[in-house]
């Protein structure tokens, strides 16, 4: 039993490392999330090569395997067209309801790709003279996922130093590659003439560069769209802030003449209104640690408010680098109000409240449920 399974594992493995197969889990690493991807191959691997005896012995007595390798061609010039699809941003309700379907594309994919393939005519031969069929299923959906994860581990690398575009555009040639390839190594040689083949290959080319044409048209638009979004954020948040730095100030009544190099939230006041008044975000300093600030604790409040907008902020992926280092330089301000101390980095929201909770375990509570509310 033991010794079937070692069988089928180790000869799965060998055939599918570098294959096509494994390259399809490091193309769709960079697309889907891994617990999809490796449900897709298990699903399809599954499914395939339980399928193996019956499609080999008898569905090939009526459809010849040629014929099934044009269909997995044509799919996977399928798969390339669609990978070059825009994204379009849809209704909350309807991710949730196409959450399934990275794994069934996935295993679809996989089920189509092996269709007569040597995996699939591997499990089929093994499967004729096995004591334990079922182990010898086990045995090769083992091999191909074990496969696929060293494929994802590798895609996943790459998904994470690549922009998306180029992962796509990389995707979208894998699968157009094996499509026109395992057409040409199935289709009857009376219709590769060169007639049939310029004119194929003119149409799928055709249709390719229409669609990555339209796909770098909808990329410069979010591009441009994203940048507008996140000026209009930015603008909107930092006159939230000057609001709330308004109402955080007690007052010359409270401290006399009001000396703005002396105090923290005259300072950030000033500050703002530069920023309001030239858009000069670079303007933006820290405090020195041993200014003094003077606010009561009605104003504490006021202080929490402007923090968690400060931290709602640094929580959108979209802002520049060089924003959210002067985000971070009023963050740092307010935390001294606060803490009479500055929190050095900002990793994540969550990470921060934990840092939070040990200095004010009230202002920790007061800001995560603030940031729920704004996520």
């Amino acid at each position: 039993m033991f010794s079937e399974f070692i069988k089928a594992f180790g000869l799965i493995f060998i055939a599918e490392m570098g294959d096509k197969t494994q390259i399809l889990a490091m193309a769709f690493a960079t697309r889907y999330k891994v617990r999809a991807v490796l449900g897709g191959i298990f699903l399809g691997a599954l499914l395939n090569h339980g399928l193996a005896v019956i499609l080999g012995s008898y569905l090939c007595r009526f459809i010849p395997v040629n014929t099934l390798g044009m269909i997995a061609g044509f799919a996977f010039i399928g798969f390339s067209i669609w990978t070059l699809k825009i994204e379009e941003e849809d209704s909350e309700e309807k991710n949730k309801t196409m959450s399934l379907g990275p794994v069934f594309t996935v295993a679809t994919a996989f089920f189509i790709g092996e269709l007569g393939d040597k995996t699939q005519l591997t499990a089929i031969t093994l499967s004729t003279d096995a004591s334990y069929p079922l182990i010898i299923l086990l045995g090769t959906v083992s091999g191909m996922i074990v496969t696929g994860g060293l494929g994802i581990f590798i895609g996943r690398k790459l998904g994470n130093k690549i922009p998306e575009f180029i992962i796509k555009l990389i995707a979208a040639s894998i699968f157009m590659i094996f499509g026109i390839t395992k057409l040409f190594s199935t289709v009857p040689k009376s219709y590769l003439q060169p007639v049939y083949v310029i004119l194929f290959l003119v149409v799928v080319t055709t249709i390719f560069i229409i669609r990555l044409r339209a796909l770098l048209k909808a990329r410069a638009e979010e591009k441009a769209s994203k940048y507008l979004k996140t000026s209009q954020m930015l603008y909107d948040y930092y006159a939230k802030l000057d609001n709330k730095i308004e109402e955080i100030c007690l007052g010359k009544k409270y401290c006399g003449k009001c000396d703005r190099d002396k105090c923290i939230v005259g300072y950030t006041k000033s500050l703002m209104e530069q920023v309001k008044i030239n858009n000069d975000y670079d303007t933006i300093i820290e405090f020195d640690e041993n200014f003094i600030s003077v606010i009561n604790d009605s104003k504490r409040d006021r202080v929490i408010e402007a923090l968690s907008t400060v931290i709602t902020i640094l929580n959108n992926d979209n802002i520049s680098e060089k924003d959210k280092e002067n985000v971070n330089k009023i963050r740092r301000n307010f935390e001294r109000i606060l803490f009479k101390k500055s929190i050095n980095e900002f990793d994540s929201w969550t990470r921060y409240i934990e840092i939070v909770k040990d200095l004010d375990k009230k202002i920790a509570e007061r800001l995560s449920s603030d940031l729920c509310i704004n996520r």
